[in-house]
């Protein structure tokens, strides 16, 4: 216990197994480690992940072997992608194997390593409090990430020998600025469109990202789902790089002539589908133990946290407030809400209106992957630090889980949950962990009876449907029968005082809005794309 409070871990996330009975003990009687038992190991996953993301502090998650651990893989591998520190603990066969009682299961350490900073067994119970201290150290060094460690299932109980050195849990190492920020100065000074693209990894320097394009007058992109890194009122906000996002946001991007990338992976879906940055266009690369990039185009890369770079850049670059400033007077345009009186059914934009009319300034939102939450990704406009939570990898399940583990971590704050129907059936029986454990987190669930995405390429494809109709699920008797509060809105007049109802209430909400099936995109309509393709014969 003593190893998890040096390094500020806070929670523990389980589903609770008899192979580890000791290490439960230990964490009944810790004050300052949380053990949150939930429902499915893929919610411990996902709840671990949201709070290493959230706080950039890890959390442990803790499986039994064979099938515990194996369900663990979609919330380990979001942990990667995203850079989230995280430490999972595995249950591992015993070292002594004339132990009776045990189920005949793998160890499945080695099946993490594709998508682990490190993974390791121990192989003597004396080794696993050292092998803890360099697992905490690990994923949190360079490039941030989920390390793994097995544990044999005897090794649990047995007596540590203090007498043992242990390695310390060191401070994780910020990295130095290689390259310096003077030939990154030079190449901003030179550059006539310089624009700035930044990540998760870049929240903390918030503070300093603003002044420098404020200073030196440089438009700045938010990466996918990293809109908490730099707010999107600024007058020098150029867009957030999304799925279906409006040609005109990628204005400033195309003329660039240099990019600065912050804290960011770029991904395929913030690179446009590796259409950006182009060849003719100069990288910079700001941040840890970034990977290499293969591109055809000069590339500079600098080793270093994101904050202490932009810090010196302030300092050498000249400033230039008059660049490029009126590059974003289209993207606020873009986000904001479109008038949708005319409907005579719920629109998914009515639901992101009276959310963001109601909800605090500071709210954390969290998301799944799903067409719903391009309209929360273009008209929530997202103001506060920290205060969103999605994995860029379109995991599905992340958003309910992920509420909880940030109603736990920011208990102050008030945390919304936008998931469709598919992503709630997955892991929405975590509303009874957030029950259990006081969490009053809002499930927003848009419900509208339809595969969108499947039906607006099946449309596209074909001008037909097939398969994509599924029934409407009482989500609102579902979240009573959890314990947690249940609304029901098929009416976009109720939409404002039941979010308002729930907003209030001490205990978990699930609020089901019944959206209308026919707006699967903030501009596509399925019936435009199903009149607008003749379906052809089967001879054709």
């Amino acid at each position: 216990m003593r190893i998890l409070t040096e390094a500020q871990v806070r929670r523990v996330y389980a589903v609770v197994g008899e192979a580890f009975l000791e290490l439960l003990d230990a964490l009944q009687r810790e004050r300052e480690v949380t053990l949150i038992s939930a429902r499915h190991d893929s919610g411990a996953a996902f709840m671990a992940e949201a709070e290493g993301k959230l706080t950039e502090r890890p959390a442990v998650l803790l499986a039994s072997r064979g099938p515990g651990a194996a369900n663990l893989a979609i919330g380990v591998q979001t942990a990667y992608q995203d850079e989230t520190p995280m430490v999972v603990l595995l249950e591992t066969p015993a070292l002594d194997r004339a132990i009776t009682g045990e189920l005949p299961t793998s160890d499945l350490t080695a099946m993490f390593e594709s998508i682990a900073k490190w993974c390791v067994r121990a192989e003597d119970p004396d080794a696993v409090p050292g092998l803890l201290a360099e697992a905490l150290t690990r994923c949190r060094e360079g490039r941030p990430g989920p390390v793994v460690l097995g544990v044999p299932s005897d090794a649990w109980g047995v007596p540590y020998d203090s007498a043992k050195p242990v390695a310390k849990v060191r401070p994780p190492v910020m990295g130095t600025l290689g390259r310096s920020a003077e030939a990154v100065a030079g190449l901003v000074d030179e550059a006539r469109y310089p624009v700035v693209i930044v990540g998760g990894r870049a929240r903390s320097a918030r503070d300093e990202l603003i002044a420098v394009a404020d200073e030196l007058a440089l438009p700045v992109y938010n990466a996918f789902r990293r809109q908490d890194a730099f707010p999107e009122t600024h007058a020098r906000y150029a867009g957030h790089l999304g799925l279906g996002i409006p040609a005109r946001q990628l204005d400033a991007l195309e003329r660039a002539d240099l990019v600065l990338a912050l804290g960011t992976q770029l991904d395929e879906v913030t690179t446009q589908g590796y259409r950006y940055p182009t060849s003719q266009q100069t990288l910079v690369l700001v941040g840890t133990g970034i990977d290499e990039q293969r591109r055809r185009g000069l590339t500079f890369r600098v080793d270093s946290e994101v904050e202490p770079f932009l810090r010196e850049l302030r300092t050498i670059a000249t400033p230039r407030t008059r660049r490029a400033s009126a590059a974003n007077a289209a993207v606020h345009t873009f986000m904001t809400p479109p008038d949708t009186s005319g409907n005579t059914r719920v629109h998914p934009v009515d639901v992101i209106r009276a959310l963001r009319k109601l909800a605090p300034e500071d709210t954390i939102v969290t998301s799944d992957a799903g067409n719903f939450a391009q309209f929360m990704h273009r008209y929530w406009c997202f103001t506060a630090p920290r205060s969103q939570l999605g994995p860029s990898n379109a995991a599905m399940g992340y958003a309910v889980p992920a509420a909880i583990a940030a109603k736990l971590a920011e208990p102050r704050r008030a945390v919304v949950a936008m998931v469709g129907d598919a992503g709630t059936l997955m892991t929405g029986q975590e509303i009874e962990t957030a029950v259990r454990y006081r969490a009053p987190v809002m499930v927003v669930v848009f419900q509208n009876g339809v595969h969108g995405a499947l039906a607006m390429h099946q449309a596209r494809a074909h001008g037909r449907l097939s398969g994509v109709t599924i029934p409407l699920t009482d989500f609102a008797s579902w979240a009573r029968g959890l314990g947690a509060a249940g609304y029901t809105v098929d009416d976009r007049e109720e939409l404002e005082a039941i979010v308002a109802s729930a907003l209030v209430r001490q205990r978990p909400c699930v609020i089901d809005v019944r959206t209308d099936p026919d707006v699967v995109t903030p501009d596509v309509r399925l019936s435009t794309l199903l009149s607008a393709v003749r379906p052809q014969s089967p001879g054709q």
